[in-house]
C-alpha cells in the first residue's frame, strides 16, 4: 500500500532550504532553518550555485543537495565525466578533478554485476548512448539488457540528456547508424561499444571502448539480461579498411587506434565468417537525434520523468530511494543537478513521482532520472580550492565508482 504524501496547497513536496554551504561526506548534517533563508544559494563559480535542503517524501524527510547551473553565462558549461573510456568505471570525484571539473553529479546506470554469468566480467559500460566534447563514445543496449529500476511507459534505452551546440539543454534520444560494408553485401550495425548487443546482430567496438573484455556482449538475450551467452560468436578485427585477424569468440585488450572489433552473434556471426584475412571492410557509425536538432556537445542516458511540466504518466509512486535527478527550465538555459543525501537519517529517499514533482517545484520544465541508491553523489569545489568535495554522504559509506557522470566547468 502506498503512503500518503503530505503535500503542499500547491501539489507540491515541501522545501526547508539549508544555510550551510558545503557538508562533507561523514560529517555530520545541519539543522534546517526557515524556508526561504539562502533562496539563491551559494555561488561556487559564475553562473553556478549550490544550496541544500529537505523534502517532506513519502517515507519521510529527504534531504536534497542542488547546483544550478546558468547555461546562459558564456563562462560556465557542462560536459561528460567519464573514466576515460567506456569499460570503466571511476569515483565522480577523480572523474571531476582529472577533468577539471567545478562540480558534478553521478550519471547513467551501468553493467555493474555479472553473477549470472560465471566466468564473464561486469564492464561497467554505461546502458544508455554517451557523447563526450562531441565525439560519440557508446549506443544504448537492448533494453532487456538493462540495469536499473523499470522505465516509465514510453520510454526507452536511447533516451539521453544532453546539451547541444546551441548550449541549450534538452532530452531527445539517440538511435545508432551506421553499416559493415564487405564485399559480399552491406550489414546493418546493430552496436557500438556496448556491453550486450541484440541478438542475430554484428556491433562494432573501437578505442574508446578500452580494454576489458567483449565477452559480455554476446550474452543475454533482447528480453532476458539473466539469459545464458551464446555460443553462435565470431570477431573480426579491422585496421586500415582491411581484415586483419578473425576468432571464434569474443576477445580483450586495448584496441588501436584506426582499428575497429567486429563481434557477431547468432546470425550476425553467420555474416562475419564469410570474411576473412585481407579483405576489405568499411565500417561507418554515428548516432542520430530523433528530433533531428542540433548535435549534442555532450549527452548521457538515464530516462526521462518529466516533459514539459508535466510528469510522465506511470512514473513510480510507491517505492523510495536515494536518487540523483536533473532537470532544466528557460527554454534549456538553467540546469538543475540533484542528488539526494545517503546519510542514516535520509536513507529512505523518495519515490520517483516525488523527484519528478520536487524538480517541478525548483521551477523545472523537463527532468531525467540517473543512478541512485549508492551511486547517488554530488561534489563541488570549495572556494579556492583545487578539488571538488563530496556534498553528500553516498549511502553506501563510501564513493562507489562509476561509469559516468555530469561535470560542471567553470573558464573563470
Amino acid at each position: 500500500m502506498t503512503r500518503r504524501r503530505r503535500r503542499s496547497a500547491a501539489g507540491r513536496p515541501l522545501f526547508t532550504v539549508l544555510t550551510a554551504f558545503g557538508v562533507l561526506a561523514g560529517a555530520a548534517l545541519a539543522g534546517a532553518a526557515p524556508a526561504g533563508a539562502v533562496p539563491a544559494g551559494r555561488r561556487i563559480a559564475p553562473g553556478v550555485t549550490y544550496r541544500q535542503f529537505d523534502v517532506r517524501a513519502a517515507a519521510g524527510t529527504a534531504h536534497a543537495h542542488l547546483l544550478t547551473v546558468d547555461l546562459g553565462d558564456p563562462h560556465v558549461r557542462l560536459g561528460l565525466l567519464y573514466p576515460g573510456a567506456v569499460a570503466a568505471r571511476a569515483t565522480v570525484s577523480r572523474m571531476a578533478d582529472t577533468a577539471g571539473a567545478v562540480a558534478g553529479v553521478n550519471g547513467d546506470f551501468f553493467d555493474i554485476s555479472e553473477t549470472q554469468h560465471p566466468g564473464v566480467e561486469a564492464t561497467g559500460a554505461s546502458v544508455g548512448p554517451a557523447v563526450a566534447d562531441g565525439r560519440v563514445l557508446k549506443a544504448a543496449v537492448p533494453k532487456g539488457q538493462r540495469f536499473g529500476p523499470a522505465l516509465p511507459p514510453g520510454t526507452t534505452t536511447q533516451d539521453v540528456l544532453g546539451v547541444g551546440t546551441d548550449r541549450r539543454a534538452r532530452t531527445d534520444r539517440l538511435a545508432l547508424t551506421g553499416s559493415v560494408l564487405t564485399p559480399e553485401k552491406r550489414i546493418t550495425l546493430r552496436g557500438l561499444n556496448q556491453y550486450a548487443l541484440p541478438q542475430n546482430s554484428v556491433g562494432a567496438f573501437t578505442s574508446r571502448w578500452g580494454s576489458a573484455s567483449r565477452a559480455r556482449a554476446v550474452c543475454g538475450t533482447d528480453t532476458d539480461r539473466a539469459a545464458a551467452c551464446s555460443s553462435d560468436t565470431r570477431e573480426v578485427t579491422v585496421r586500415d579498411g582491411r581484415v586483419v585477424s578473425v576468432s571464434g569468440k569474443p576477445g580483450s585488450g586495448p584496441i588501436g587506434a584506426g582499428s575497429t572489433v567486429l563481434v557477431g552473434r547468432e546470425s550476425g556471426a553467420k555474416e562475419l565468417r564469410k570474411l576473412s584475412v585481407g579483405d576489405p571492410v568499411t565500417v561507418t557509425h554515428d548516432l542520430v537525434p530523433a528530433s533531428g536538432r542540433d548535435p549534442f556537445a555532450f549527452a548521457i542516458g538515464g530516462y526521462p520523468v518529466m516533459r514539459d511540466g508535466k510528469p510522465l504518466s506511470g512514473l513510480d509512486d510507491a517505492t523510495s530511494a536515494v536518487r540523483t535527478v536533473v532537470g532544466f527550465s528557460d527554454g534549456g538555459h538553467r540546469m538543475l543537478l540533484l542528488a539526494l543525501d545517503g546519510a542514516a537519517a535520509y536513507r529512505k529517499g523518495m519515490t520517483v513521482a516525488e523527484e519528478a514533482s520536487t524538480l517541478r517545484g525548483l521551477g523545472a520544465t523537463d527532468a531525467f532520472n540517473l543512478d541512485g541508491g549508492g551511486s547517488s553523489e554530488m561534489v563541488a569545489r570549495n572556494s579556492g580550492a583545487q578539488a571538488v568535495t563530496v556534498r553528500n554522504h553516498p549511502s553506501g559509506g563510501a564513493e562507489r565508482p562509476v561509469a559516468n557522470g555530469i561535470g560542471v566547468f567553470s573558464a573563470s
